[in-house]
């Protein structure tokens, strides 16, 4: 097989005769003939291809075009290896730059999940601060809760008339009335939260944890300072008590300790073992063991107060009709010592012991009539006279408060009424020194 191509030129001038072998026309009839374009026309096993010479040359510039575009293109990267080494290179960087990105991304996010652990076990710990500090007020709560109401006694009451069964009795509130229990907010699993993908817990929410542990850090606070204004003010009363018990009792030329305290101790006793304190409760503990000691002070000068005849023998308000020192005699008119108060009453009113002791006389005494007198230790007694009946016995223990005997006009006596005498070491004094310091006293009586 072969391929050609024929190329047909139409121009009669070049040539002697035409191609196809006949002769060309001559003349008019020669001009008159159309001119047919020129063309080329491929072949290739016995078929033919006519192309027009614009078609032909567009085919073979294009494959011109193409076969330089193909040598120029190897020849290129033949010669130019470097641009492929910069393309990889480049490539490499790239591919680094991302890896370094994603490292320091990597890098964040740990210390992110590092900084969340840390915020977490800072509020655990928080928590846990809290929760002994709050073990450590409601143990406060329970040693101020175990000390005694501060009431006043030894003062003669009128009989209070029984609770009826029915009635419930009135519970007293306790010294801390409002300790805080530590609850945490409802919710508080919605903004602490567990991812284990980040490397360990998630905590969410910090600002609302922050707010809860804030307030509860307030309300302890404000427990606290609840707790030591009620220990300052236990410690003040004490030692105001105690320092008004002797001043009452050095006016009156009286020794508090020489004073006897009436009553059994009370019964106490254990082995010894040092007290370990911790830092934050050295302080609540030692002052708690100051009031302790000033309660203890006090109580023994109460005590102690019982046996000093500052009460007043009769109920109700104090009438009298004749004072202690010089008067005249209502039975001769003549000057004479009144050793006693005369405190006017109702025939058979009850007259009450000013002071514990114990009984020493009774019965008639000259101008006394019946009477009833009282050892109260010390020196100090006391003497009940003009009674119409005696309602103890000599050596009886009585106690503050206690009826001797009945209001009456025996002995030198003019009317119904009690003469009532104060004593030390014998010698009558006057009452009103001890009724006056029983008004002083007023409620630690």
């Amino acid at each position: 097989m072969s391929d050609r191509v024929t190329p047909h030129h139409r121009d009669d001038h070049h040539r002697g005769r035409p191609t196809d072998g006949r002769v060309p026309p001559h003349g008019a009839a020669a001009r008159r003939r159309p001119k047919t374009a020129a063309g080329y026309t491929l072949g290739h096993g016995g078929r033919q291809l006519r192309l027009g010479p614009i078609a032909f040359w567009t085919i073979a510039g294009a494959l011109v075009v193409m076969t330089a575009w193909s040598l120029g293109t190897a020849s290129y990267f033949a010669f130019r290896e470097d641009l492929l080494t910069r393309l990889i290179s480049r490539q490499a960087q790239m591919q680094y730059g991302y890896e370094d990105r994603i490292a320091e991304l990597r890098a964040q996010v740990d210390r992110l999940a590092s900084r969340q652990l840390l915020d977490q076990e800072q509020y655990e710990q928080k928590l846990d601060q809290l929760v002994r500090r709050q073990s450590v007020l409601e143990s406060r709560a329970a040693a101020l809760s175990a000390l005694p109401d501060q009431s006043p006694t030894g003062s003669v009451r009128p009989s209070r008339p029984p609770v009826a069964a029915d009635k419930p009795v009135p519970l007293k509130p306790s010294p801390i009335n409002d300790t805080v229990i530590l609850v945490a907010p409802p919710d508080r699993e919605a903004r602490l939260e567990s991812r284990a993908p980040a490397g360990g817990p998630r905590v969410t929410g910090g600002s609302g944890i922050e707010a809860a542990l804030v307030r509860l850090q307030g309300s302890l606070d404000r427990v606290e300072a609840n707790q030591v204004s009620t220990l300052n003010t236990l410690e003040e009363n004490y030692d105001a008590k105690a320092r008004r018990i002797r001043r009452v009792l050095g006016d009156l030329g009286l020794e508090a300790g020489k004073l006897p305290v009436s009553g059994a101790p009370r019964a106490v006793g254990g082995p010894f073992v040092p007290v370990k304190l911790t830092p934050e409760s050295a302080a609540f503990e030692r002052q708690l063991l100051r009031i302790n000691a000033a309660r203890g002070q006090v109580d023994r000068l109460t005590r102690a107060l019982s046996s000093v005849p500052v009460r007043k023998p009769v109920s109700g308000e104090v009438d009298t009709t004749s004072g202690f020192g010089m008067r005249v005699d209502p039975f001769l008119r003549m000057p004479a010592m009144h050793t006693g108060l005369d405190f006017r009453g109702e025939m058979g009113e009850a007259i009450r012991a000013t002071a514990a002791g114990t009984v020493t006389h009774t019965g008639w005494s000259g101008g006394y009539g019946k009477m009833v007198e009282i050892d109260h230790g010390n020196g100090l007694s006391t003497r009940y006279g003009h009674l119409s009946a005696i309602d103890v016995e000599v050596g009886q223990t009585v106690r503050i408060g206690q009826v001797v005997g009945r209001l009456g006009s025996t002995g030198r006596s003019t009317g119904p009424h009690l003469h009532y005498e104060t004593r030390i070491d014998g010698e009558a004094v006057d009452p009103q020194r001890f009724l006056r310091a029983g008004l002083r006293l007023g409620e630690l009586l």
